[in-house]
């Protein structure tokens, strides 16, 4: 049997001639119209006054967003443990230091009651963190006016990893937009797609183009080439901003797609007592449902993560489990962490489900029939 995927890039068709344009009018480097139009576009979308420098990765972006903020050796930022490792890295590539806050149970994002514990406890040692990063994770709105608040009232700079997040609001502003920073991913398996890609949202235009520059290995504007900063090779080519330019004609689409399939697994396990379909908790947050997860009670079912996860497996169905927490993660378990063990137990007990916006019919059925099968 063909294989179904957790989540695979869905191309619109209008991608072909910004492409085209873009190789017709020789702009295949880091500079064209393509990259221009791509930002114009996003900034038009986000609906907020924010400026975005286009990067090849998310992770691009979240390193850029620490530099200009100042960040370097020995800092201390606090990170959402409830991530995959790129939240993380560019932190470890500034030689800063990276203090994990557990997560909250309603969204699985940053806990604001341990973020502030953090805080308090870092200064009384004399180390003040000098940035916070929270995560939209699964394309879930974190607790934003209470992170806000928190990080204006100790005046530490607030960097959003809205890698999953794109299309997703917390009411009515979409995130992304919150924080003095923030990274968008175009990975090839998120809500739109460049094949691989970033950027970085700011809130100036000085900013963004002091972003542009690091990210174009630093050249000083002299006739030879100069460098007075150490930069970086990190822009988006004119060809793969192409691909966003079309992606963007879509994108209300893919989150409205990606929003049914979330209905789709809740009518699945409605009357499954046990299995609970990861939701919204309140009217005011909207997620794009990147990816649909679930969690299980072992105490009300006969099976666990890895009992679903194997089924659907055998049938060449992928399914992934959550991420597993940063400081429970080898490279850093050396790190201080402040939370509970709910970060853990969601590892423990939870799925992520096919979620792509181009799973087809076919492809809802063979789940279905597998989960029938398997609930049996």
């Amino acid at each position: 049997m063909s294989k179904i995927a957790l989540s695979t890039s869905h191309l619109s068709g209008h991608e072909l001639p910004y492409i085209q344009a873009a190789l017709e009018s020789n702009q295949v480097s880091v500079y064209g119209d393509n990259l221009t139009g791509f930002e114009n576009d996003l900034e038009s979308y986000l609906q907020k006054e924010v400026k975005i420098a286009c990067t090849i990765s998310g992770t691009a972006a979240i390193h850029l967003a620490l530099i200009l903020a100042g960040i370097s050796r020995d800092d201390e930022v606090l990170c959402q443990s409830m991530t995959y490792s790129a939240s993380v890295n560019p932190i470890i590539y500034q030689g800063a230091i990276p203090v994990f806050i557990g997560s909250e149970k309603e969204t699985w994002n940053m806990c604001p009651e341990a973020l502030e514990t953090a805080i308090k406890d870092r200064i009384s040692k004399g180390k003040t963190p000098k940035a916070i990063i929270v995560v939209h994770s699964y394309g879930m709105p974190a607790k934003m006016d209470e992170i806000v608040a928190i990080a204006n009232q100790y005046k530490i700079t607030l960097i959003e990893d809205a890698a999953e997040s794109l299309g997703s609001t917390y009411k009515g502003q979409h995130c992304g937009t919150f924080g003095d920073f923030a990274a968008l991913s175009f990975n090839g398996n998120k809500i739109i797609t460049t094949s691989g890609g970033g950027a970085i949202i700011c809130k100036t235009t000085a900013i963004k183009n002091k972003a542009i520059f690091l990210a174009t290995q630093a050249r000083d504007k002299t006739p030879h080439y100069q460098h007075s900063e150490i930069g970086y090779n990190y822009r988006m080519s004119n060809i793969i901003a192409g691909i966003g330019r079309g992606q963007m004609k879509v994108l209300e689409k893919h989150v409205a797609l990606r929003r049914e399939v979330n209905q789709f697994y809740k009518n699945i396990f409605k009357d499954v007592e046990g299995v609970t379909v990861f939701q919204e908790h309140a009217s005011y947050c909207k997620s794009n449902y990147w990816l649909t997860c679930i969690t299980i009670d072992e105490t009300k079912v006969a099976f666990n993560r890895e009992d679903i996860r194997l089924a659907l497996q055998k049938e060449n169905i992928e399914t992934r489990p959550l991420w597993k927490p940063m400081h429970l993660q080898p490279i850093f378990a050396k790190y201080t962490y402040y939370g509970t063990n709910f970060c853990e137990n969601l590892f423990n007990s939870g799925l992520c489900l096919p979620s792509g916006s181009n799973l087809t019919t076919q492809e809802k059925q063979r789940i279905v029939e597998v989960m029938a099968s398997f609930l049996a």
